[in-house]
């Protein structure tokens, strides 16, 4: 693969777009006043979906191995 910052999102889109789907999620359950339990959930799940964007972009540049302990 290309080493270009298009090549690298391109590679990371399918990582991004998870991560708007689980913040979509999240605000729709937010706005349809779900139990706080569930809103909680889909909030960790959307902020650990950013994380492995935020990770994989680090790695793809070079700052940060992936893996992780």
């Amino acid at each position: 693969m290309k080493r270009s910052i298009e090549g690298m999102i391109e590679a990371g889109e399918p990582l991004i777009q998870e991560a708007i789907a689980a913040l979509r999620q999240y605000h729709e359950a937010q706005a349809a006043g779900v139990a706080p339990d569930q809103v909680e959930r889909l909030r960790l799940i959307a902020e650990s979906a950013y994380q492995a964007v935020t990770d994989y972009q680090l790695y793809t540049l070079g700052h940060q191995s992936l893996n992780r302990h």
